[in-house]
């Protein structure tokens, strides 16, 4: 056998096997979307004869789900998920404008603030609702309240507003700086007015998918009282709450099959704040990126 033929043999089978690793990828791609339809068909099918206006104008009931609905869940969720952004998006910011502007890489503190930043984006929901138990509800006093719930959300997403920040700032170039710089502007004045403008769209388009992911946490709520049976909407931050995560489980819980249905409706609403809080986290991205 002649060396020419040995090596040739080689990039022969390197199509091949680009061929069949890029339909595995497509099979894996294919079984993931196909289950996910069958689930949300399944989730509108069974729910849609309670999408009316009773779902969201009626306060739970335990006895009669012909005329149960989850206002007080729906305003609760709102409660909780303004005031967790409210927390989170100026504090992330301010981090993430810190860390990339001003922090001082070779100092160990800042070392370890990125080090536990980046740690605490992966630990379990579930920490954070022992955490907040412990910390906030009992050791400060807030009680199993709004603000309590909206402290640990903003806790649980706040590293990924940070991160999704820092990057955005991370993408402006930096002859914008220098350009600013050249003119007089001082450092404030320069990411004031010509970083953050650039940033803004990375920015909140990291914030909306954070908050996105809050708005469907029910392991950390459970553990900080949210109730499951709530026939009112919440007066402030110091009032008790529920929110559609935990109202969904509570029905799903239930044995009579009307309670199912019922929860399945509500299901469909909050996949529908989902896709809404994401496409508009798309369309900022779209209308306000620009390529360097």
């Amino acid at each position: 056998m002649s060396a020419s033929a040995v090596t040739k043999s080689p990039r022969r089978r390197r199509p091949l096997r680009e061929g069949v690793f890029r339909v595995s990828l497509y099979a894996c791609l294919g079984v993931g979307v196909v289950f996910l339809a069958v689930l949300l068909a399944y989730i509108v099918v069974t729910g849609w004869d309670r999408l009316d206006s009773r779902l969201w104008q009626n306060f739970p009931s335990i006895q009669i789900p012909e005329t149960a609905g989850a206002q007080s869940a729906i305003m609760g969720t709102i409660w909780v998920l303004g005031f967790t952004a409210l927390y989170c998006v100026p504090t992330g910011v301010m981090a993430a404008i810190y860390l990339e502007e001003y922090a001082d890489r070779n100092r160990w503190y800042n070392r370890l603030i990125e080090l536990n930043i980046q740690n605490l984006a992966a630990v379990p929901s579930i920490v954070y609702g022992i955490l907040g138990l412990g910390i906030l509800a009992r050791g400060l006093g807030f009680g199993f309240t709004v603000l309590t719930a909206a402290l640990t959300l903003s806790l649980l997403v706040l590293p990924v507003v940070i991160i999704s920040g820092r990057e955005a700032i991370r993408a402006v170039p930096d002859s914008i700086r220098q350009g600013s710089y050249a003119l007089g502007a001082t450092k404030w004045q320069t990411i004031w007015r010509q970083v953050l403008p650039q940033a803004i769209p990375g920015m909140a388009t990291g914030s909306i998918l954070a908050l996105s992911r809050a708005i469907g946490e029910a392991a950390p709520l459970l553990l900080l009282g949210g109730l499951a049976f709530v026939t009112f909407n919440p007066a402030g931050v110091f009032s008790p709450f529920t929110v559609l995560p935990i109202q969904i489980f509570n029905w799903i819980s239930r044995p009579q099959e009307e309670f199912r249905i019922l929860a399945s409706a509500a299901i469909v609403v909050l996949l529908v704040l989902l896709l809404a809080m994401n496409s508009v986290a798309i369309w900022l991205r779209n209308r306000y990126q620009k390529r360097w």
